[in-house]
């Protein structure tokens, strides 16, 4: 039986990534530190023979004995109002923790995939965005905790792609929605969401009119699942090119929950990116991937979802500390 190392198991897409490592077949070991993550997410697998959870944080030195075969690293805050919160611990997981990740998967002679993100490319001035492009980054600005911890997280990985011969995959994700999002994270679809339950007016920034591309989070782990097992070193964008304007999509959101509110606006935030589409060309012919899940089916899921929880879990979601 394989076994794959899932850090920030317990967070949003790390939990569903433990979902489908266990279906495969594997033995699944989640590790997180629960700053962002929720031991909710994963509590239905704590029976299972094959599942494992470490608290720990990956900044440190990590040990796990045994085999590992792979090493997905998905250990980091990953919202505006996590990395705003906590930005030395953001810099230090894309930092230190993808560190220690390779030195294990040196020592293991594993696989690694790491988690980057869509954010790499910051307020693109090319669009739709390809791998290719090097993007428009502001490193000192309040987002450059987060946008450089992930394009040093690259850099390292391909540092030990090409200097240690480490077997290495880069996804670079774009904005993902599902089941188990934290609805206080501050980025626009759980805002939203979590807005319409309370029968709260929807918030956007500014005119509403830069634009997001949402990915159903299963279309999101079938492209994840694909590119660790393919041959393929360069980065992945992995995300739905259907762009939508915020504006738009807060409308779609009201028409969905049947309700009154009224789109609201605030002030545009610092460096927000003015438009996000992923060029999937390398997606389709690499992996022969492409979102299968619409918006329309992903949101009816999602709202249904939040809408089956009780009270308490709706409480909890939306008041969980980073700290």
């Amino acid at each position: 039986m394989k076994r794959v190392l899932i850090t920030g198991g317990a967070g949003f897409l790390g939990s569903h990534l433990c979902d489908r490592f266990i279906k495969e077949g594997y033995h699944v070991i989640a590790m997180d530190n629960l700053i962002t993550g929720d031991l909710k997410n994963i509590e239905h697998l704590f029976q299972l023979e094959h599942f494992e959870f470490y608290h720990h944080d990956v900044s440190k030195f990590i040990h796990v004995p045994g085999d590992l075969d792979y090493i997905l690293h998905f250990a980091s805050p990953a919202s505006p109002i996590d990395y705003l919160k906590i930005p030395i611990q953001t810099l230090k997981v894309g930092s230190l923790g993808i560190h220690n990740c390779l030195g294990l998967a040196r020592v293991k002679k594993a696989r690694v995939l790491i988690a980057s993100t869509s954010e790499v490319y910051g307020d693109p001035n090319v669009h739709p965005q390809p791998e290719e492009y090097w993007g428009n980054v502001n490193p000192v600005g309040p987002r450059g905790v987060y946008d450089e911890a992930k394009r040093f997280q690259e850099a390292m990985t391909m540092a030990y792609h090409t200097y240690h011969g480490l077997e290495t995959r880069i996804v670079r994700i774009f904005n993902t929605y599902g089941p188990r999002m934290r609805l206080n994270d501050g980025r626009v679809l759980p805002a939203f969401i979590g807005q319409a339950l309370r029968g709260e007016d929807l918030t956007m920034f500014g005119d509403g009119s830069q634009t997001r591309s949402f990915c159903y989070v299963d279309d999101l782990v079938e492209g994840i699942y694909r590119l660790l097992l393919s041959d393929y070193a360069q980065p992945v964008n992995i995300g739905n090119p259907d762009e939508i304007t915020i504006k738009e999509f807060g409308e779609e959101i009201i028409k969905l929950t049947g309700t009154s509110q009224k789109l609201i606006s605030l002030p545009l935030p610092t460096d927000d990116p003015k438009q996000r589409k992923p060029d999937i060309t390398k997606a389709r012919s690499i992996l022969g991937w492409e979102p299968k899940v619409s918006r329309a089916e992903g949101l009816k899921i999602t709202y249904d979802y939040f809408k089956s929880l009780s009270k308490d879990d709706l409480f909890r979601m939306a008041h969980h500390k980073t700290f």
